[in-house]
């Protein structure tokens, strides 16, 4: 059963994380949604069974099941409701503002883009001058 559970985290991680790279928030909410799922999945495997409830004096400590994975799966859940709730903040902001859910380029990002192949040129340019000087010194 639990290759079962592993496997079907395993498709939950890897269709959240497709979904995660799209470019509509739509898509990025679900795939937050399907990375929560198998989180939660993935936390509740690794617990190492069923066992009686950790109140002391009730039974034999050894007996009793681990409450980690329990409190961890717990806060996932709470942090990917919170990442759900704001992302649903900001796609029904950019719906009201655009009436579209795109994740549009941002303005620094294609000042970067251009910045670092400016850069590149730059550097092409001086190994072309210092491969030019090369052969000079060479003649």
């Amino acid at each position: 059963m639990s290759v079962l559970l592993a496997f079907a985290a395993a498709f939950l991680f890897a269709s959240g994380t497709y979904l995660l790279l799209q470019r509509r928030l739509s898509r990025i909410l679900i795939g937050v949604g399907l990375i929560g799922h198998g989180s939660n999945i993935m936390l509740l495997t690794s617990g190492t069974g069923r066992g009686v409830a950790p109140i002391i004096g009730t039974a034999d400590p050894t007996d009793f099941a681990d409450p980690l994975p329990q409190a961890l799966a717990l806060t996932s859940i709470v942090i990917t409701f919170g990442v759900t709730a704001f992302l649903l903040a900001l796609g029904y902001r950019s719906w009201r503002i655009t009436h579209d859910d795109v994740v549009e380029d941002d303005v620094e990002d294609r000042f970067i883009a251009r910045r670092r192949d400016g850069d590149q040129m730059v550097e092409e340019e001086a190994l072309a001058e210092r491969e030019q000087a090369r052969e000079e010194d060479r003649r």
